[in-house]
């Protein structure tokens, strides 16, 4: 039972992953109001959480309820779900920093904080983590099909 709950959770972590992404595209838009600059903020705070839980959930898998940690650990196609995962992390850290400047902009009384050359910036940094988002579930579909795993030598 608790195998089949992590791996929901590690399913609706992604899924959540996905549907925030595309949220947060969608409201970063040249002459962002500046009250959806704080809804902006909170969603990125959303996208955090959900990887949180991603992250947690998928080690969970790994040590306790998937496979078992040979079965991961010896597949190079997890090793390119896992850089693809940091790497999707890690192109989500310039759009982070973005907001939080915008919002203490905000809380220091400026209007029309975010310039649509950073707007535009912080999009590209989006769309680039989407396209290597969507090659995470790929990898995990080579992994349940058994690509990758190495033979035993005998």
């Amino acid at each position: 039972m608790a195998s089949a709950l992590i791996a929901y959770l590690h399913y609706v972590a992604m899924i959540s992953i996905a549907v925030i992404l595309v949220v947060e595209y969608l409201a970063c838009v040249p002459g962002i109001a500046d009250s959806r600059i704080r809804k902006l903020a909170r969603i990125d705070l959303l996208y955090m959480g959900a990887a949180v839980l991603a992250l947690g959930t998928g080690a969970a898998r790994v040590v306790w309820y998937g496979n078992g940690a040979a079965f991961y650990l010896h597949n190079p196609v997890f090793y390119i779900k896992l850089a693809l995962f940091v790497a999707v992390g890690l192109m989500s850290i310039p759009p982070t920093l973005q907001y939080l400047r915008w919002l203490r902009s905000l809380a220091s009384g400026a209007a029309n904080v975010a310039a649509d050359y950073q707007v535009l910036r912080a999009r590209r940094y989006i769309v680039v983590e989407m396209i290597l988002f969507a090659f995470i579930p790929l990898m995990a579909t080579f992994m349940a099909r058994g690509i990758g795993i190495q033979p035993v030598a005998q």
